[in-house]
């Protein structure tokens, strides 16, 4: 199941096409769907959440807590709705698009996808660039 909750103004526009996205990318990665929640919050949430759990003192997009049992996803992800609107400035792309980028790149993560070597941030472009064409074209 896949719930969408928020601690800021920020509400996604149309909760259950984005649930049924996320969970045509588990099914084709091969896993199962169990309990996959979003929060969108802001900077200083995200912030306390990176130094108090991964002893981070930046700002990120995304954290995302895996509890995955197997084959079936488990997890919740935290997305800072500022770091995305202004990465999406910064790489001159759609708002819409960075936020689809970041929401599929933790369930790639929970999946098994690393991003920490340029051959695995490739792979993991590809996969994120091919599940928003996924979603672009259901809508």
């Amino acid at each position: 199941m896949i719930t969408f909750n928020y601690e800021t103004d920020f509400v996604l526009s149309d909760e259950a096409v984005y649930a049924k996205w996320i969970s045509q990318v588990i099914a084709s990665e091969n896993f199962r769907e169990g309990e996959i929640n979003y929060i969108f919050c802001n900077d200083d949430d995200l912030h306390k959440i990176n130094v108090e759990f991964l002893n981070h003192d930046t700002l990120t997009d995304i954290i995302s807590f895996d509890y995955t049992v197997g084959k079936e996803l488990h997890g919740d992800v935290y997305i800072s709705v500022e770091r995305v609107a202004e990465n999406a400035s910064e790489f001159i792309v759609d708002f819409n698009e960075e936020l689809s980028r970041v929401m599929v790149h933790g369930i790639l993560h929970y999946c098994g996808y690393k991003d920490k070597t340029d051959d695995e941030k490739k792979t993991m472009r590809a996969k994120e660039e091919a599940y928003i064409k996924l979603l672009v074209d259901s809508q």
